[in-house]
């Protein structure tokens, strides 16, 4: 079903936790491999055969030892062929286990043009004010204060909705996935945030899945 209300689309996104303090050069190679692959295999799971040729760019990658001394954090950025032939760009950001050689999460966000639906009302938020990304991230957050051993969370692209909300907000809400603890299966969820029109600050967050 198509809606009426503006859209934003074309963010995917999975949540990991991650510090700014240096690597060591001992796990650099490893954690640069192994979150490379654990974010092509991320993207192959979200867009299916629409994702060909995924690639990196080794000069963007960047690494950094988080807060655990055992894990190394890594960012970077890539593209892949998306139907049609089309090349759509993404950054990551991921966390590699030293002593597990495990990737605990991946965070992956599409950065090619969202778009957005023609709108027939005479209702037009000012999308140069509001941040989906302020609203995922508060939405990540509320999910890992009810899990505090969630795996991976996904923010599902096209489910994205701007509306108009009481006292001059603006809300978007949109669909998801949530995995409540590694290992265990995915589930759908719901979430749903207000904005400060005017601001375009996140007031209030609601998650339900």
């Amino acid at each position: 079903m198509t809606s009426s209300r503006p859209c934003l689309a074309g963010i995917a996104l999975f949540v990991a936790t991650t510090g700014v303090f240096a690597a060591s050069s001992t796990d650099a190679a490893a954690a640069g491999d192994r979150c490379e692959a654990a974010v092509a295999e991320t993207v192959r799971r979200m867009r299916g055969r629409e994702a060909q040729e995924v690639e990196f760019g080794g000069a963007k990658r960047t690494l950094a030892s988080t807060q655990d001394a055992e894990e190394t954090s890594v960012k970077g950025e890539g593209r892949y062929r998306a139907g049609g032939g089309s090349a759509m760009s993404f950054t990551y950001s991921c966390a590699f286990n030293s002593k597990s050689g495990a990737t605990n999460g991946v965070v992956f966000r599409e950065t090619g043009s969202a778009r957005a639906a023609a709108d027939t009302s005479s209702w037009e938020p000012d999308l140069s004010r509001l941040s989906p990304e302020a609203c995922e991230t508060a939405a990540a957050a509320a999910l890992k204060e009810k899990y505090p051993r969630v795996g991976r969370i996904a923010f599902g692209s096209d489910s994205r909705q701007l509306r108009p909300a009481p006292n001059a907000h603006t809300s978007l809400e949109g669909q998801g996935a949530v995995q409540r603890a590694p290992g265990m299966n995915s589930v759908p969820f719901r979430y749903r945030c207000e904005y400060d029109t005017h601001s375009g600050k996140v007031v209030s967050v609601q998650t339900l899945d």
